[in-house]
């Protein structure tokens, strides 16, 4: 056990008291627990002014912490509280936003939008959970509570607008000046984008650890049901149904795997791809199954988009120009849609499944991604933001035609909608949604998978469901992942 200091701290650096604490607090960590104890004075963190115990570091951009937490003992206040801050300073009257549990189980999002300002909140309609999660995208903070293991019920988002640095950490105030409270927060982790940062790690070093475990899951729409069908150590990404429905093919570790589906064996089997590596989650098979379509960035700067035989060989290179990502064959297999950086702007393209001229689809200054194909063959879903938020568009096949005249707005609501699937019966729309004013993709937070009818000649907005939440996010379902016959779809989820 050791006293929090400037050296072997776990992942933060100091701890100090904020404001008035006629009582000292303390701040420790079991290194071989991997816990954080923390006692802490002062009146409160609330009102215009706060007065707490800190174990911080300061850290800079968009950022999810993660923690689950119990007080010691009975305590004096009910009113105690245990948090994960995010500060602009260390005054007493700073600009922050924190996730905090009282001892009496009421859970909140505070907030104080300006320095000297009074602290307001959203309360959680959880009572007492033990893992609660703060997330920083740009100006919007939103806070998760839960179970450990299950899913976060999420509150927000709210409005703060803090510059970089700001001071990250765990805050203990007994609501008492006259007392010391305890709280241990236990399987800490800090996220910066898709980076979590371990003991020691310092931003924009590596993660080892960034996903625990990936759930491979089924959703199944007649009985509204999801199944864990494999639970994988570390990251697996974006599965996607071969054609005959007998197995889904997914990456993890840069490599391509295929997984049965249907029985009792699970076990993955890497595809042979000759010395490409590097793989990402953008991959799938072509129509006939015959085929696979992935993108790697192993022989260039940036993601490069090949072919190669479902059963493995020497990949074909079709694309060279990076970043270039691969997302949809065709339905009569003799196109594949990508997206692709070309000067300086992601749109998309379409070329022969064999390789040569790339057909530009989309020329708006916005960002396009995600693009799929109707069953029909007649649309090319998509996302994008150049509505001025992430949305769920269409056009024909053949592109958006002159100043994308032909592009087609398809969802309108509050919320970041990603990656569309049509279901290959025609009737569905599935897409993976990410809070109000998440930037992009790359986080892994709480998100929600939702569906609607797949438009006809005419968009009719709504009749949006919303068929599960959880952890998750870049590489749950970023290709097309339907079972043949439509009854249901793949995506993963993962645990920290």
């Amino acid at each position: 056990m050791s006293q929090l200091g400037l050296f072997d701290a776990g992942l933060f650096e100091m701890h100090q008291d904020i404001g008035t604490t006629p009582k000292a607090g303390t701040g420790e960590y079991d290194a071989a627990k991997g816990t954080y104890r923390v006692s802490g004075g002062g009146a409160n963190i609330w009102a215009k002014a706060d007065a707490f115990q800190f174990v911080y570091k300061k850290l800079s951009g968009d950022l999810t912490f993660t923690a689950d937490v119990s007080f010691e003992g009975k305590g004096v206040e009910e009113h105690r509280k245990a948090a994960l801050m995010i500060r602009q300073s260390l005054e007493p009257d700073s600009a922050y936003a924190d996730a905090a549990v009282h001892g009496s189980g009421l859970t909140s999002l505070q907030y104080r939008a300006e320095a000297g300002a009074d602290t307001q909140e959203v309360k959680s309609e959880l009572e007492g959970p033990v893992r609660i999660r703060i997330e920083r995208h740009g100006k919007q903070f939103t806070m998760a509570a839960g179970s450990p293991g299950g899913e976060l019920k999420t509150t927000g988002p709210v409005t703060v607008a803090l510059t970089d640095p700001v001071y990250v950490g765990l805050a203990v105030s007994a609501h008492n000046a006259d007392v010391l409270e305890t709280a241990v927060f236990s399987n800490v982790t800090l996220q910066q984008g898709q980076q979590t940062l371990e003991k020691g790690q310092q931003a924009g070093q590596a993660s080892r650890n960034e996903v625990k475990k990936t759930n491979v899951s089924v959703y199944d729409l007649a009985s509204k049901s999801v199944k864990v069908v494999a639970a994988v150590d570390g990251l697996a990404e974006a599965p996607n149904w071969s054609p005959d429905g007998k197995s889904l093919l997914l990456n993890s570790k840069g490599d391509l795997l295929t997984m049965p589906v249907g029985g009792a064996d699970h076990e993955m089997q890497k595809i042979d791809l000759g010395g490409i590596a590097k793989c990402n989650n953008d991959k799938g098979f072509s129509p006939d199954g015959k085929l696979i379509a992935f993108s790697s960035g192993a022989s260039g700067p940036g993601s490069q988009v090949y072919t190669v035989a479902a059963s493995g060989g020497t990949p074909k290179m079709v694309v060279s120009e990076t970043p270039s990502y691969f997302h949809a064959f065709s339905p009569d297999g003799k196109w594949l849609a990508i997206v692709a950086q070309r000067n300086k702007n992601f749109d998309l393209f379409r070329l022969p499944v064999g390789g040569g001229a790339q057909q530009r689809l989309t020329s708006s200054a916005g960002y396009d991604d995600g693009p799929d194909y109707s069953p029909d063959g007649k649309w090319i879903y998509f996302n994008s933001d150049r509505s001025g938020k992430w949305e769920i568009w269409r056009m024909p096949a053949n592109g958006a035609g002159p100043g994308d005249k032909k592009a087609q707005q398809v969802t309108n609501d509050a919320q970041e909608n990603w990656f569309p699937h049509c279901s290959p019966d025609g009737k569905w729309l599935v897409f993976i949604t990410f809070p109000k004013g998440t930037a992009g993709h790359n986080d892994h937070l709480s998100v929600q998978l939702r569906m609607m009818p797949l438009p006809g000649k005419r968009i009719e907005h709504g009749g949006i469901q919303t068929l599960t939440k959880f952890f998750g996010g870049q590489g749950t379902i970023n290709v097309n992942s339907w079972a043949p016959d439509s009854s249901k779809f793949a995506f993963v989820s993962y645990e920290q």
